[in-house]
């Protein structure tokens, strides 16, 4: 966490094919990386997580050679992920990034 007590900002996204994985650096020098997998079931999209607060959706399983088709900026906060699978509604903020990507591993 910075010194606002917000997550620090990405500097940099790499997303890498022949790993797949998404390595993040930050501007406070910690990275890490997250599978495409385990991107992709932690989405935080309502189709994944649900509506409200009862349970989340059953979702069907995914592959373990998902990829990402593309990745696009969400203002200034987020990044919209295009996987191969079709899902891309999860808008990935950096806190969560950070979490993944730093605080899980």
């Amino acid at each position: 966490m910075s010194e606002t007590g917000l997550s620090p900002w990405p500097t940099r996204l790499i997303f890498r094919k022949a790993a797949s994985c998404l390595h993040v650096v930050f501007e406070d020098g910690s990275e890490g990386e997250v599978s495409y997998p385990l991107l992709r079931a932690q989405s935080p999209s309502a189709e994944v997580r649900g509506h409200g607060s009862g349970p989340p959706p059953p979702q069907a399983p995914i592959p373990p050679d998902i990829t990402v088709d593309k990745a696009e900026p969400v203002g200034r906060y987020a990044v919209r992920i295009h996987f191969s699978d079709g899902h891309n509604s999860g808008l990935y903020t950096w806190a969560l990034l950070h979490s993944l990507a730093v605080q899980a591993g």
